[in-house]
């Protein structure tokens, strides 16, 4: 199976923090309504459903590669002012200057050319429009995957080359501003933004590493029981689990915008 294939097993892992993140954007980006969206990797369809609860866009289309999560958002959102299509992020199948607002949650790192990316992105806002995105803080505050991936280092030298926090360095305020400034972007802004993630308790945290969706859990998925079980014991007791057996965290996403 792919790592990024199934919207029901996204959802548990970060889908329903994602979720949080993109409402909290949304509001952020301030956009008046009546505006031309695009949800660029719209994976299930957290930030289309933001956009289309908060933003009131006249039209929001959403593309994906993966057929499982665009059949989930299409399942999930689609309508009369929301579709949803396969595509690629780096080739978007759209004229130049489509739309009024261009976004993408958690996907810029993922791409094989992120400033090409980007300036694709461009390329279909219209002059003036908003080009915006997000990206978890995989070095410092996103913290349930911190947690794993420290643990797995200290056990695995192996795991410390895909510790996202080590793989994807433009995941910072600073990188991404200047991803953005060099692309032509203007009034570019940044900021964090911080939700809570509450675990029930330590299973509630650790599932979601079982459905192989996304590179921690594909690297846990690929170990053996033994190894797993270590890993597995090894962040239960670096948690900071409270005396009711839940596990408050937070992730943390850096965002921002500029004008095409």
């Amino acid at each position: 199976m792919s790592i990024w294939a199934s919207g029901d097993l996204y959802e548990p892992y970060v889908g329903r923090w994602s979720r949080l993140v993109a409402t909290e954007f949304v509001r952020w980006l301030d956009l008046p309504g009546g505006a031309r969206w695009l949800d660029v990797g719209c994976g299930t369809g957290a930030l289309s459903r933001a956009v289309l609860d908060l933003a009131a866009p006249s039209s929001l289309a959403g593309i994906d590669p993966s057929e499982g999560y665009v059949a989930y958002a299409h399942e999930h959102l689609g309508g009369p002012s929301a579709s949803f299509a396969v595509g690629d992020a780096q080739s978007l199948d759209f004229p130049n200057g489509s739309f009024d607002a261009v976004v993408s949650g958690l996907v810029l790192n993922f791409l094989a050319d992120s400033p090409a990316g980007l300036t694709e992105m461009m390329r279909v806002t219209r002059p003036g429009g908003t080009v915006a995105i997000y990206v978890w803080d995989y070095a410092g505050k996103m913290e349930l995957m911190r947690y794993f991936w420290d643990a797995a280092g200290q056990i695995d030298p192996a795991a410390i080359e895909l510790d996202e926090g080590r793989r994807f360095p433009i995941c910072n305020p600073q990188s991404l501003g200047d991803l953005f400034r060099a692309a032509g972007l203007g009034n570019v802004a940044t900021t964090a933004i911080d939700v809570p993630t509450h675990f029930r308790d330590f299973d509630d945290y650790w599932q979601p590493f079982l459905g192989a969706q996304g590179p921690a859990p594909g690297y846990a998925m690929s170990l053996d029981e033994d190894r797993r079980a270590a890993l597995r014991e090894r962040i239960r007791a670096a948690l900071p689990i409270a005396d009711d057996g839940s596990i408050p965290l937070i992730a943390r996403a850096w965002a921002i915008k500029g004008l095409a």
